[in-house]
């Protein structure tokens, strides 16, 4: 009797686990669609004519006027004017890219030192960075402007690039990652080793924290390549040599003059490539660090 209802009890048990885990993996392919579908359908509008678009609206199925689009940025003046995608990319990439660099770099250096050394001002060093977190970066933006056009920095990447060492939310997000399973008896090891502290910080710490920087460096990527508020603020020429893709966009999305939608689209479409290519670049990072982490040796 006890055999019969142990087997019961256990097949009960193992129908409750695959119940829920059809419902956890049924969120979770709802939650990829509700992601992807958006992504998809500026994809296929990419491949529409205006036409098309205008007419028949949504539609999930691609066509082939990809590459006619993408002649029509290249030949209509409507666009020629401002939109060069090679020269956006191109300046995108120097200020997102140096950003992410100095801001992942300085974040941990910085989580590094509130969690690896005692000192007393710890406490009220972590609750400042918490503080400068809750500002908005619109309520500096007059005194940015101001300090902009008394140091002569106007149209210049400088200003747009080195502010990125400063990033409280990332420090936050490192702190909380290495007091979670960054050992610091490691650290310990290598200064009986003889290892200088900015040594162990290279060729220790950074090494242990493959994934929490390249988490942090896609979102500082991202954040960066998408910022026209700033971008706009700082870039006033008009130059569409020093503009960046977002102001190129913006100017596209702008046109009400004959708008061609599928160039708009196209336009758009070649504005995430580069941001699809960082993503599947890092995320091999954090893929190999998870696994690494759940070997136990």
């Amino acid at each position: 009797m006890k055999k019969v209802t142990y087997a019961a009890d256990k097949g009960g048990y193992q129908k409750k686990v695959v119940a829920k885990s059809a419902l956890i993996y049924a969120a979770l392919i709802l939650l990829t669609l509700i992601c992807l579908i958006p992504i998809w359908i500026l994809v296929v509008n990419a491949t529409r004519q205006h036409n098309d678009i205008a007419s028949h609206g949504l539609s999930l199925l691609p066509n082939t006027y990809l590459f006619k689009n993408i002649d029509t940025l290249r030949s209509n003046a409507l666009y020629t004017s401002f939109f060069h995608p090679i020269i956006g990319m191109r300046n995108s990439l120097i200020i997102a890219g140096s950003c992410a660099a100095l801001t992942v770099f300085f974040a941990g250096l910085t989580a590094y030192g509130i969690v690896v050394y005692e000192f007393k001002a710890k406490g009220l060093m972590f609750t400042f960075i918490i503080a400068v977190m809750m500002v908005p970066a619109q309520v500096t933006a007059v005194g940015f402007m101001k300090l902009l056009v008394s140091w002569k920095l106007l149209d210049s990447y400088i200003p747009l690039i080195l502010p990125a060492i400063a990033a409280p939310a990332i420090v936050f997000f490192m702190r909380q990652y290495m007091l979670s399973s960054f050992p610091l008896d490691i650290i310990e090891a290598a200064r009986i080793d003889g290892s200088s502290e900015f040594r162990t910080f290279l060729t220790i710490a950074i090494p242990m924290m493959k994934p929490a920087f390249a988490v942090q460096a896609i979102f500082a990527f991202i954040s960066k390549w998408n910022d026209y508020y700033n971008q706009s603020l700082v870039l006033v020429s008009g130059d569409y040599h020093k503009n960046t893709m977002p102001m190129m966009i913006q100017g596209v999305m702008g046109i009400d003059r004959n708008p061609d939608y599928g160039a708009n689209y196209a336009a758009i479409f070649l504005s995430i490539i580069p941001v699809v290519v960082v993503y599947l670049v890092l995320s091999r990072f954090i893929i190999g660090g998870v696994a690494a982490g759940g070997v136990k040796e």
